[in-house]
């Protein structure tokens, strides 16, 4: 169903997933930006993202929740909705969204109960017996004609009637955290648009590239082209940091667990290229205008690919000959290890041929 754009005064995005889910939607944030700009907009998400997603503009606002206690005991999870909802219905919502098309994201858009409820039709996973979908909108599994995640979540868009202007997300660092980048890089001796930022990690082990093999492609772009190499990522990839810098004949420098997601864009915005796994710092250096070579496993690029960017997304032919059999959860693309299966000649060749393709200069993708 379609309807004619209402003149919104408050709108809330449901968005409780993870770093580049945040990204991917804040182009959807954007749009209606641009459609209702007198319109409150509100992110519900996990209250990690706050500061990210307010500092940078995608929300006015935000209502998070604290993720662990959403996968605590029965009593954990109870409150935390219960306290989650009760500031949600505070903002008198005339218009909500539910990207994370979720049970638990269904709850949260029945009890909020504004007039307008946008929904997926058919939803990622079907309803099971006593569940129930309270949208009264329904949008597309992907709209506009498009394949990647990112239509996914501006279908909304195109089933509340209003137009597509913005298609993939942009969000540039603040102008205090490009400072600091600067400074941070400057004392390890790194210039700006002269280094390669490396992600190694990833939310399960089986999208994580080889470290010996990161080490490998480090030292072949490194000595190839000069350029530095800086480590990214969260406290939790240190072993995985420590064990590429022990790998490799170049001087490289790990900022993993040092940063916050403010001071990481204006990082990954510095750099002359980003390499790294599939995962949400992919996302945020191309949305900070960085081109990408991203690593792919069992998720197919065409639906998680780096978007705005030039770009090359790498993933083993298919079907996969598994290399972890007693690890792989096939088909589930998040816990199955084929990026183990790429090689290191081919990652090198990408960064190669990105770098030749945007010349000395970065340039968003037309």
């Amino acid at each position: 169903m379609q309807i004619s754009p209402a003149p919104f005064r408050s709108i809330l995005i449901i968005q409780t997933k993870f770093i580049g889910d945040i990204v991917l939607a804040s182009a959807l944030a954007r749009n209606l930006r641009l459609e209702f700009p007198s319109a409150r907009i509100v992110f519900l998400c996990e209250a990690h993202f706050e500061r990210f997603v307010v500092a940078h503009g995608i929300a006015s606002e935000v209502v998070s929740f604290r993720r662990p206690r959403m996968r605590g005991t029965t009593l954990e999870r109870a409150k935390e909705l219960y306290a989650m909802v009760r500031a949600l219905r505070r903002f008198h919502f005339d218009l909500t969204i539910d990207l994370t098309d979720s049970k638990t994201s269904r709850i949260v858009n029945g009890f909020v109960n504004a007039g307008t409820r946008v929904g997926y039709n058919p939803p990622e996973r079907p309803l099971k017996l006593l569940e129930r979908q309270p949208a009264n909108v329904f949008a597309k599994p992907y709209g506009f004609g498009g394949q990647h995640f990112v239509y996914r979540y501006l279908s909304p868009l195109e089933a509340l009637g209003v137009d597509l202007r913005v298609t993939v997300p942009s969000i540039q660092p603040l102008p205090f955290e490009t400072a600091k980048a600067l400074a941070l890089l400057g004392r390890h001796h790194i210039h700006p648009n002269a280094f390669v930022a490396v992600h190694a990690g990833a939310s399960f082990k089986g999208r994580q590239w080889q470290p010996e093999r990161f080490a490998e492609a480090i030292d072949e772009i490194a000595t190839e082209t000069g350029l530095g190499v800086a480590l990214v990522g969260g406290p939790g990839e240190r072993e995985t940091a420590a064990r590429i810098v022990a790998g490799t004949a170049t001087p490289v420098v790990n900022l993993v667990g040092t940063l916050s997601l403010e001071s990481l864009l204006a990082v990954l915005e510095q750099a002359r290229l980003f390499l790294g796994n599939e995962s949400g710092p992919m996302h945020m250096a191309a949305a900070a205008g960085t081109p990408v070579v991203g690593l792919f496993g069992l998720t197919h690029p065409s639906r998680w690919g780096p978007v705005g960017v030039p770009c090359i997304a790498l993933r083993p032919s298919m079907p996969c000959d598994c290399v972890a059999r007693d690890l792989c959860r096939w088909p589930d693309p998040s816990k199955a290890c084929c990026v183990w299966r790429l090689e290191v000649k081919p990652v090198v060749d990408a960064a190669r041929e990105i770098m030749a393709r945007t010349g000395l200069q970065k340039e968003r993708a037309v």
